[in-house]
């Protein structure tokens, strides 16, 4: 087995010296320390490298990733492309966003921006420049397994940081043409790279927020765009007794505590929101607590197909331990996952991904 495009790519242009033509790989640039020092590792290997840019949604100037990408792009001394995705960007990510959290669900636009943006329409943007891969600063790998003839995903190496989650979704032919050059670097390797070259980008802080929110205030990003979801309405316990009143379900989430404004002897949580009745179930800590989720939209990565009830570690949100468990399939895209021990704030909306060690077998979205 082989780390795609590294080991396997590198030899062969080793041993095919100089006469061969050098293999062109488009990196998505964000003016980012990971996608910097992507760009600059897969320079060094001796690929043909440019730069891309997503040019997705309208940002104040003083943050402007494609301007910070050009710089970047400027110093490697590779091109740099800015491709205008507004109108995919806003169908694919921010009505999916906006819909979702209608539905009383809490999505997470990463993971749709990479299937149908970065890896999708970016991809296809990239080869159309003449590009053979796509690479991007996830700390994720991606390897050819030659004897299942598959692409799999693997955890990134540094664990903190690990990014696979979000990617679960990729097809075979997607990983296919797919690069993670800082997959077997730590954040701290990654970084010192950039300081060794002095990118500008190498002592910048990470962003923790939702880049098209960046200011990180959902509900007035919720609020310009689906109003009409901000409506009053009940917050009630399992038994039905009613506790309170809440301003619009969009204001939570499952696991949430504050902003309830309930006087209750036990603290209470969020539980479950009910979308079509407008209402918002609160229970203890306990009742936080779910053995099962089905999961819908499935994606097998590591097999053509689940094949009886296998045991895996799940993870149900991007900063969740995974959890034992065992999947049994429902039907071609949906299943039930049952948990060794019960899992707190199964969150609907989000993704549940499978895990066998390092390798991602694949996920689905809770329902």
């Amino acid at each position: 087995m082989t780390q795609q495009g590294f080991s396997d790519n590198i030899g062969r242009e080793k041993n095919r010296g100089c006469f061969m033509k050098r293999e062109k790989v488009a990196v998505a640039m964000s003016g980012g320390v990971d996608s910097s020092v992507a760009a600059l590792l897969l320079k060094e290997k001796g690929f043909d490298v440019f730069g891309i840019t997503m040019e997705h949604f309208p940002l104040p100037e003083s943050i402007s990733a494609g301007e910070e990408a050009a710089q970047v792009a400027h110093l490697l001394k590779i091109p740099h492309h800015v491709v205008k995705l507004k109108k995919e960007f806003k169908k694919y990510v921010i009505d999916d966003f906006c819909q979702e959290y209608e539905k009383g669900r809490t999505p997470n636009p990463c993971i749709r921006c990479n299937k149908s943006l970065k890896f999708g329409l970016l991809l296809k943007k990239a080869n159309k420049l003449g590009a053979r891969y796509i690479a991007t600063g996830h700390h994720a790998r991606v390897f050819h397994d030659s004897v299942t003839k598959r692409f799999l995903l693997k955890k990134g190496k540094d664990r903190e940081k690990d990014q696979s989650y979000f990617l679960y979704s990729l097809s075979q032919d997607q990983l296919s043409f797919v690069k993670f050059p800082i997959g077997e670097l730590t954040k701290d390797k990654v970084r010192a790279k950039a300081c060794q070259f002095d990118l500008p980008s190498a002592k910048r802080p990470e962003s923790q927020e939702i880049c098209f929110i960046p200011d990180n205030d959902y509900v007035g990003f919720l609020k310009d765009r689906t109003p009409h979801v901000f409506r009053p309405g009940l917050i009630i316990a399992k038994d039905g007794r009613v506790l309170g009143r809440h301003k619009g379900i969009v204001h939570f989430t499952i696991g949430q505590r504050k902003g309830m404004g309930i006087a209750a002897p036990k603290p209470l949580y969020v539980v479950e929101i009910q979308a079509e009745k407008n209402t918002i179930i609160a229970g203890t800590e306990k009742e936080l607590y779910k053995k099962e989720l089905q999961a819908s939209s499935l994606n097998i990565i590591s097999l053509p197909k689940l094949r009886g009830n296998p045991e895996v570690e799940a993870k149900i949100r991007y900063k969740h331990r995974p959890a034992k468990a065992i999947i049994k399939p429902l039907s071609s895209n949906r299943a039930l996952v049952k948990f060794g021990k019960p899992q707190r704030a199964v969150t609907p909306g989000q993704a549940v991904v499978f895990y066998d060690g390092d390798v991602v077998i694949g996920g689905g979205m809770i329902d």
